[in-house]
């Protein structure tokens, strides 16, 4: 498979390799770009790769929470351009597609357009509209609803302005202000430490073999036997578990404690255990390829144009 340049910009915005790494990893993938990461990360040449790259398209994610708290819906609404993206008729057309996302019971973007909209027509004859009127593509990319048991709880955290959101359930026998505060705070630990699994008990044991084997292919690379590689690999990957799982991170508004930590402390408070059940992160753009000006020369330069 033919490495395009684009391919290698891909690459370089989800590894943060450098571009002739990035373009020799994919010809050894034969341009497969899961597997590209895999081997600039066993020369040790990229971090552990995310859910999605790095945000490349212009929007909005919001949260809209129900008055009981006991069901939510996010959503990502993409536009072309920032300045699009602060626009009040679009900042108000991204809210009404969250609540009724909220009240729809849809599950895929393709039939949730079908939806009726409050003003007549159809989700998608107003998104038709939309784009008319401001005269810029724009598109509901994506949306989730979660919702909870009796003793659950929904909080909500938006942060600059639409560019990252975050959903969290928790589960307490007791719902109170405190317990709410606590749910924003670890909503904002999200938001900036962006974990992908609650605890080490949710990581697939499929994820583990992969970063395992991978650690020992990087160690592997750094000169080290076959048998001591395997050992050595233990204490990376404990560290990447603890970097990816919430209840596993440092709270970050007291570092001398962990979010689990954190979370039994609120529960002493309240006088009943908290958990946490779940949680979805969206940023704007995730993993949508945007035609970046700065970085043309150095992919030019990289593909031996």
């Amino acid at each position: 498979m033919a490495v395009t340049a684009a391919m290698v910009k891909e690459l370089r915005d989800r590894s943060g390799a450098g571009m002739s790494a990035c373009k020799e990893a994919l010809t050894e993938a034969n341009g497969d770009m899961e597997r590209s990461i895999e081997i600039l990360r066993e020369k040790g040449l990229a971090a552990a790769a995310k859910k999605a790259g790095r945000v490349a398209a212009e929007g909005l994610v919001h949260v809209v929470v129900a008055d009981n708290l006991k069901s939510a819906a996010i959503v990502e609404v993409n536009s072309e351009t920032d300045f699009v993206a602060k626009n009040k008729d679009f900042i108000d057309y991204v809210v009404q597609v969250a609540e009724l996302a909220l009240k729809s019971d849809k599950t895929t973007v393709e039939d949730f357009l079908t939806e009726p909209w409050a003003t007549g027509g159809t989700v998608q004859d107003a998104l038709t509209q939309k784009i008319a009127t401001i005269g810029e593509n724009i598109g509901i990319r994506r949306f989730v609803r979660l919702n909870t048991t009796e003793n659950g709880v929904i909080v909500k955290y938006i942060h600059g302005g639409g560019r990252v959101a975050v959903v969290l359930e928790l589960e307490s026998t007791v719902s109170n202000e405190t317990l709410i505060e606590a749910g924003r705070n670890l909503c904002m630990q999200i938001a900036a430490m962006s974990p992908l699994f609650v605890a080490r008990a949710n990581v697939p044991e499929d994820y583990i073999a992969k970063e395992k084997e991978i650690l020992i292919q990087q160690a592997i690379n750094e000169g080290r036997p076959a048998n001591i590689a395997e050992k050595v690999v233990e204490g990376r990957l404990t560290k990447n578990l603890v970097a990816i799982c919430l209840l596993e991170q440092d709270y970050v508004k007291d570092d001398s404690m962990t979010c689990a930590k954190y979370l039994e402390s609120i529960g002493k408070q309240i006088g009943s255990t908290v958990t946490v059940k779940n949680f979805i992160r969206y940023e704007t753009g995730e993993g949508i390829e945007k035609k970046v000006e700065d970085f043309a020369e150095e992919v030019s330069k990289a593909m031996g144009n």
